[in-house]
């Protein structure tokens, strides 16, 4: 038995979509049209892949089997292309950070990265360092100039850090209480400095990033972050000026034999260029006045 890639492209369509009428968008063709093509399909398998009703198409057990074949056949194909075109695919470029540059690089993904690029990306998102040696990721943000001889880096800028909290006086704030870091996060150089200084009034921890983020916006009590994390974001506000022992420097760091790679050294100057350009709000100068609790 063969199939038609036209005929499963039609086919994944119409059992993603749910029915008929919602591919007639993606496929360009007329809901009737589908309707035979779909049923064509059925007799060349010989067992019904959908069933029909007033509210759409819902996948048979057949139907749901097809549809695993069919999504690889798709993968397949689509790798055939980008090997055709020469398009994504053949080149990744892994972007490690801590929780916080990984985010701001994901809401800025536009300045770094665009569909016209002939690469792929993927941030590497960890809090401890990620082994470029070992090409376990490309290109390292760090706050540290690397040392390893294999590594080369660049300063991108600096990083000030400051403590914020929810501007009404609720729950924990109004406490005094304190919002700590739990499992490995706690080895950051700020998660460190808040427990030596705050551990007797932390009363509430998150095991990442975000969630110490959200426990803090939701009046949990106080944090430290990048002023670049809490500056941008209008639910908190900061406490006091940054604190200047936590402020640190940040590194692009590749490999020797890889920075000057063409996609390598195209990501590594977009986010130069990025950083750049946001460096008032990386030092802590962006913060307007009225945000001051």
């Amino acid at each position: 038995m063969e199939f038609s890639w036209d005929d499963l492209r039609l086919f994944l369509d119409v059992a993603r979509l749910g029915g008929l009428s919602a591919a007639t968008q993606t496929t360009g063709l007329s809901a009737a049209t589908l309707g035979r093509r779909v049923t064509a399909l059925e007799q060349q398998v010989g067992e019904r892949l959908f069933v029909r009703s007033q509210t759409g198409y819902r996948l048979t057990p057949s139907g749901e089997e097809l549809l695993v074949r069919a999504e690889e056949v798709e993968a397949a194909m689509l790798s055939l292309k980008r090997w055709k075109d020469g398009a994504i695919g053949e080149r990744v470029v892994r972007v490690s950070a801590g929780p916080w540059t990984s985010a701001f690089l994901a809401r800025n993904i536009a300045a770094i990265w665009t569909a016209a690029d002939r690469f792929a990306l993927e941030l590497v998102t960890a809090n401890n360092k990620v082994d470029i040696g070992r090409r376990h990721a490309d290109i390292g943000i760090r706050n540290q100039r690397p040392t390893e001889q294999w590594l080369a880096g660049r300063l991108a800028g600096k990083v000030a850090y400051a403590l914020y909290a929810r501007p009404e006086l609720v729950s924990g704030v109004a406490a005094g209480y304190f919002v700590g870091v739990a499992g490995e996060g706690n080895q950051t150089h700020s998660a460190r400095w808040l427990h030596a200084r705050h551990a007797d009034r932390i009363a509430t921890r998150g095991n990442d990033a975000m969630s110490v983020l959200e426990l803090v916006a939701a009046g949990a009590g106080i944090s430290v972050f990048p002023c670049f994390v809490g500056d941008s974001d209008p639910r908190v506000a900061r406490m006091a000026g940054p604190i200047a022992e936590l402020e640190t420097d940040q590194w692009l760091v590749s490999h020797h034999e890889e920075r000057h790679t063409p996609a390598v050294r195209t990501v590594a100057d977009r986010i130069g260029d990025l950083m750049q350009a946001h460096a008032p709000l990386f030092r802590g100068e962006g913060m307007p006045s009225a945000k001051t609790v």
